[in-house]
């Protein structure tokens, strides 16, 4: 008794639900634009059989515009500030790490822009320092260090992150 009663009364309110959803909708139809196409249906009957009873009513075609102008989107390259061009304010660049894999010996090649604190570090796949390679102030200029990694890392993919002042570069090793 209990079960029929709840299916036929969630039978009543998915049906009045729905009675509801299309009463509220109802109210916001507005009449159809005349420049729509539409149906209608024409009162008079046929005079010969050929004929349809619908008509397709369309609205009249405009002839297309035709514009001799050329849209153009680029802008042209003004420079602002006329002179010779800003350096950058990277203070590190050009990082190499080689050979990659490594078996024994380890060769870090970079550019300071000018002197700063640096900090290289070799770190695991889950980021905890594995081994510092060099933690001091360098001067501006290329710089080059070797390093030997014999039986300090076992086998295994690592980051060597180099930090010089805020900015900072991570390239991946492989140790063979």
């Amino acid at each position: 008794m209990r079960r029929k009663f709840t299916k036929l009364n969630s039978w009543f309110t998915i049906a009045l639900l729905a009675v509801m959803v299309n009463v509220a909708f109802a109210k916001g139809i507005a009449e159809q634009k005349s420049d729509t196409s539409y149906l209608k249906y024409l009162k008079s009957k046929p005079k010969t059989g050929s004929k349809s009873i619908l008509h397709l009513s369309l609205p009249p075609i405009k002839p297309a515009a035709i514009s001799s102008t050329k849209i153009v989107f680029a802008k042209p390259v003004v420079d602002k500030y006329p002179g010779p061009p800003m350096q950058s304010d990277k203070v590190l660049s050009n990082v190499q790490v080689y050979p990659n894999p490594v078996n024994d010996v380890l060769n870090v090649k970079y550019t300071v822009s000018r002197g700063a604190f640096v900090n290289v570090k070799v770190m695991d796949v889950l980021g905890n320092d594995v081994l510092t390679l060099y933690s001091q102030r360098s001067e501006a200029g290329d710089q080059n260090i070797t390093y030997n990694i014999n039986n300090k890392l076992s086998r295994g993919f690592y980051f060597l992150r180099i930090n010089v002042g805020t900015e900072s570069i991570n390239k991946r090793i492989s140790v063979l």
